[in-house]
């Protein structure tokens, strides 16, 4: 994974109102920590930010005057409507250091025709080399056929990474497609079950009245 350079400005204003205008500049605060070090509040170009962690593990060299520190994201915080980044906490770290993070996992091919894949998890904790990170980990699953099960221990990981989960950890669940009279079949009987009871159809409901004003008349 190549590094990705931003300049940054040392921060050093507080509190609510100041990141409001800071947000306003287009700049996003941050903070930086990790090895033993004070916490090191800046201030980082939020397009430039933005673009950068597209990769949710990108590794960044962050500028400061003429100190450059070398980093992964530990936390970032985004609006929940507009996705802009509001608040990023970023983790120094140190040239051959071992991580851990988190790594999309990425399902590759189709499974037998009839099949339903279950994809259990979309991450999968690695610990890898800082300066190494894998952008992602790629499971295939062309051909599988129904009943093959694919657990953490099976995934073909990139080279000098490391699980950091239990090996155990289901992934991949290959079953059968369920059909539709299948799907309706435990509706009825969740229903059933429930106590729920439907109405008859309005055709039905007048047949009946009918039925009784003959057998009045």
């Amino acid at each position: 994974m190549s590094e990705i350079k931003i300049q940054a400005e040392e921060r050093n204003e507080f509190g609510k109102g100041a990141a409001r205008r800071i947000r306003r500049d287009n700049k996003v605060p941050a903070v930086l920590y990790g090895h033993g070090s004070d916490p090191l509040h800046v201030t980082l170009p939020g397009h430039s930010l933005m673009l950068a962690l597209k990769n949710s593990n990108a590794l960044l060299t962050i500028a400061v005057g003429d100190t450059s520190h070398l980093a992964i994201p530990k936390q970032v915080q985004r609006d929940p409507l507009r996705g802009f980044i509001e608040h990023a906490d970023l983790l120094i770290v140190k040239r051959g250091e071992k991580v851990v993070v988190d790594v999309p996992v990425h399902i590759v091919g189709d499974a037998v025709p009839g099949s339903l894949v279950v994809v259990d998890v979309n991450t999968i904790s690695l610990e890898a080399e800082a300066t190494h990170i894998p952008e992602s980990v790629e499971v295939s699953i062309e051909g599988l056929e129904i009943g093959v099960m694919l657990h953490a221990s099976d995934l073909v990981l990139p080279a000098g990474s490391t699980l950091a989960v239990d090996p155990g950890i289901l992934i991949v669940n290959v079953t059968g497609a369920q059909s539709a009279e299948s799907l309706e079949a435990e509706l009825a009987e969740a229903e059933a079950e429930a106590g729920i009871e439907h109405d008859a159809p309005a055709g039905e409901a007048s047949t009946d009245g009918d039925a009784s004003e003959s057998s009045d008349s």
